[in-house]
């Protein structure tokens, strides 16, 4: 790969992942090496549930959404794969489908690699076999939680969390001192955040509303600015 693909803040985002940056310099820049670069506008499709896996990708820029197809017929969101994060290995293992649609979201910028060259770097690393298999049980982790959250927790709490984590994985820092708060950068309409969530856009909605007047955020036209990590914190917690 060309380094000059990418701009500065692209490359950085991608070597500053929490995954990607614990992996050896030697593995690091043979991934690099074999990846090409695709930039897709908003809404981009990237790949459609029941395809063939061919690439493995890193986020650079933008966001990823996940989502699957209810049975009516509605799109709904299950999650944003956020700069820094590599995603598509597992369908890559298994030799199986894609199981869910994948879309840009927002302008977006992916590090591709193709499934031929995934192949050559897990036969020349065996390190990334090791480093696979921890990211997929963090994945796992997280996946446990998240449906405890939502069988033994309430709204409130379950939201709060998840503001949290948008604002660490998309926050931008506004202001200093006391004036100071995280505007999300990631473009969520409430109909998504509900997605996110199993919950109704109306429920998120009051929630929301109840958040603000605690002073904990204010809600923009699909922007949320984290005006009190604490007081989210104390939310998330109860």
């Amino acid at each position: 790969m060309n380094s000059l693909s990418l701009t500065p803040a692209e490359r950085q985002q991608v070597d500053q992942g929490a995954w990607f940056s614990r992996l050896s310099e030697g593995l690091r820049g043979d991934i690099l090496q074999r990846a090409f670069v695709r930039r897709l506008a908003d809404d981009t499709m990237l790949s459609h549930r029941g395809e063939p896996a061919e690439e493995w990708c890193g986020v650079a820029k933008g966001a990823v959404r996940v989502s699957s197809v209810s049975l009516a017929g509605k799109q709904i969101s299950l999650t944003y794969v956020e700069p820094g994060t590599w995603f598509g290995d597992i369908a890559l293992f298994d030799g199986l489908p894609r199981t869910h649609d994948a879309y840009a979201h927002g302008d977006t910028t992916l590090l591709c690699v193709r499934k031929a060259d995934f192949r050559a770097l897990l036969q020349a690393h065996s390190e990334l076999y090791d480093a696979l298999l921890r990211l997929n049980c963090r994945r796992l982790r997280l996946m446990f939680d998240m449906i405890e959250d939502l069988n033994t927790r309430p709204l409130a709490a379950r939201l709060a969390k998840q503001v949290l984590l948008l604002a660490r994985s998309y926050g931008v820092q506004e202001g200093q001192g006391d004036e100071a708060v995280t505007r999300i950068g990631l473009q969520l309409a409430q109909e998504d955040l509900a997605q996110l969530l199993g919950a109704s856009r109306q429920r998120v909605n009051q929630e929301l509303k109840a958040f603000e007047r605690e002073g904990a955020v204010r809600v923009e036209p699909t922007r949320l600015v984290v005006l009190s990590r604490d007081k989210l914190l104390a939310a998330a917690s109860r």
